[in-house]
């Protein structure tokens, strides 16, 4: 009986094994080609406010949470579980103890790049400490300031530890000023990874080195054209049968701000999904190749995708012209924005800008009330934009004066730019100035103030009205009037719109808050600091042999899952029917 009960666990052992092997032939190698407009900005995590910094970061670096890609709710990472009091302003996390950082030359032994509480602490004290240029990081001021309790006291260097940070052996307690009910959703952001403690207090400190799945072979950044990221193979995460992740050898991030040029890399073999397909290669991409989506199984996978991403201009709201809101209305009812859309933008848009800043996707934003904020919004109106003008003090353009348009540099921006500067020329009179540039000069004229009116594109961080409205919050403005202003880049601030966004933020209702929120935007748009335009949607296409990739409102991406393995005709019927 032992040696029958022996045999059926060698046999069981034979076949685990068996699976466990062909999985990993069937699951592991390849390397998957994405592309993105920009490269980075930056690679030090706690200073990174731009999408294209958080989308390669985001691979490299994590936080004690993260987003689940296809439902973009809340998932364990460097923290195992958590809890909160009843009051929500304590936050208790359990920290894994298996968690190694990638290689590096400071590391003495495998013991020694070992995760612990110090370097969550040190992270987040370096994310509270001024930079060597006097300026606040990021995630100091999207997260941590007037949230965590002593954040702004260390940074003064009033107190040499931050009072709200406590740790006793894998237990970590963050606590808050007040409660938020959004906090988790901030510690998913790239500005609040987890970093070395070792690699912070030595000569390598801007290196990048984190926990994830993925990792930068030496450091090298130095490519403007692609970076390729490696397989992490320590990662601490495994599948549902016990294999490590990720599966990929590889995950290259090719770098085009040209989506004629993505569609040609896609076409031709050297890119394996594309984000956003351009409108002159609609009829190509999809009409063109329409067997290739029909096919059983299909050789693409077409997906149109509602973005939480609004673009707009903002403007400077230091010049005197523009402190006047009849100014600021008059240049909204000047623009034509069904002009942009359909002769532009060729309708690939989720829709045009006449709420406010915040995307009308009710299905990721449940409970807001577009409707209201829509009564607040304009409509192309050129006899009221006149009016409007001349009760401001401006009879005509030329008593106005000329204003200058920064806008960054690209086929779709420019011609956007061109259209709206002879919109107002035509209708308004005022003569307006082109100044294109390249995305981080464009960062930088904003946060100084170096310019009239500026484009912007914001993508969420979270699914949440306040990840747009902060932009426009008065407690986000530098105490000096001299320092660049990279939250609040049009330095605005209007008391009503403060008091609702603080309301809504304290809120321990997500329905009260969503509705103090559409309260707060009601208002900006009542004195616009901004000419909403468009709202964005993507049509993605992806070849068929990516696997669990999953495209999100928030176009978060998380590779850790993702294979690349060619489908047959029965194992997709299989999948389908399931």
């Amino acid at each position: 009986m032992k040696k029958l009960r022996l045999l059926i666990l060698l046999f069981a052992g034979i076949i685990s094994c068996s699976e466990s092997k062909s999985r990993q032939n069937t699951f592991r190698g390849n390397s998957l080609r994405i592309a993105l407009d920009h490269e980075p900005s930056t690679f030090i995590p706690r200073e990174v406010m731009d999408y294209y910094s958080s989308a390669v970061l985001n691979q490299i670096v994590e936080g004690l949470v993260g987003f689940d890609a296809q439902t973009l709710k809340i998932t364990p990472k460097i923290a195992s579980t958590w809890t909160q009091n009843n009051e929500g302003t304590l936050y208790t996390f359990t920290i894994r103890d298996d968690i190694l950082f990638h290689p590096h030359e400071i590391f003495s032994s495998t013991k020694a790049r070992l995760l612990t509480s110090k370097d969550i602490v040190k992270s987040f004290e370096m994310a509270c400490s001024l930079n060597p240029n006097k300026t606040t990081t990021a995630a100091y001021s999207h997260v941590f300031k007037n949230n965590l309790k002593g954040a702004k006291e260390f940074l003064e260097g009033k107190t040499k530890t931050i009072a709200g940070i406590q740790v006793n052996g894998n237990k970590l307690t963050l606590e808050l000023v007040h409660e938020d009910c959004n906090f988790l959703n901030k510690l998913c952001y790239t500005s609040v990874a987890i970093v070395s403690k070792q690699l912070m207090e030595s000569k390598h400190k801007n290196d990048v080195i984190g926990t994830g799945p993925f990792m930068c072979p030496g450091n090298d950044f130095q490519s403007k054209s692609s970076l390729t990221l490696l397989k992490n193979p320590d990662y601490y995460l495994k599948d549902g049968v016990g294999t490590s992740l990720p599966y990929l050898d590889s995950l290259v991030f090719v770098f085009q701000d040209e989506k004629e040029k993505q569609v040609d890399l896609f076409e031709s073999g050297n890119l394996d999904l594309i984000i956003g397909l351009p409108k002159s290669k609609t009829t190509q991409m999809i009409e063109g190749r329409i067997k290739d989506f029909n096919t059983k199984p299909p050789r693409l996978i077409l997906e149109k995708n509602a973005l939480l991403e609004s673009h707009f201009y903002y403007f400077n709201m230091e010049d005197e012209r523009f402190k006047n809101p009849l100014v600021r209305k008059a240049f909204n009812y000047a623009i034509d924005k069904t002009i942009i859309g359909k002769t532009l933008l060729q309708n690939q848009h989720f829709d045009m800008g006449f709420c406010g800043i915040v995307p009308p996707v009710s299905n990721a934003l449940r409970g807001y009330d577009f409707n209201s904020v829509k009564k607040t919004g304009y409509s192309y109106n050129p006899e009221k934009a006149r009016k409007l003008l001349a009760q401001a003090g401006y009879s005509n353009g030329d008593e106005f004066g000329s204003i200058e348009l920064h806008y960054r540099i690209n086929d779709r921006h420019a011609a956007i730019a061109n259209n709206l500067s002879k919109q107002l020329l035509q209708v308004l009179g005022v003569t307006v100035n082109l100044n294109g540039s390249t995305f981080d000069q464009l960062n930088q004229d904003g946060a100084s103030g170096n310019g009239n009116i500026f484009q912007m594109g914001w993508a969420a961080d979270y699914a949440s009205p306040e990840s747009f409205l902060m932009n426009f919050y008065g407690g986000f403005l530098p105490l000096d009037s001299t320092e660049k202003s990279f939250v609040n880049k049009s330095r605005y601030s209007n008391h009503l719109f403060n008091r609702f966004f603080e309301q809504a933020k304290g809120s321990k209702k997500i329905s009260e808050q969503m509705l103090l929120f559409s309260k707060a935007e009601a208002e900006l748009m009542k004195d616009p600091p901004i000419i909403p335009l468009w709202y964005s949607g993507d049509i993605n296409i992806m070849q068929s042999y990516v696997r669990n990739f999953h495209f999100n409102a928030l176009n978060y991406f998380d590779f850790t899952s993702v294979y690349l393995k060619e489908w047959n005709a029965e194992e997709y019927d299989l999948y389908t029917n399931n």
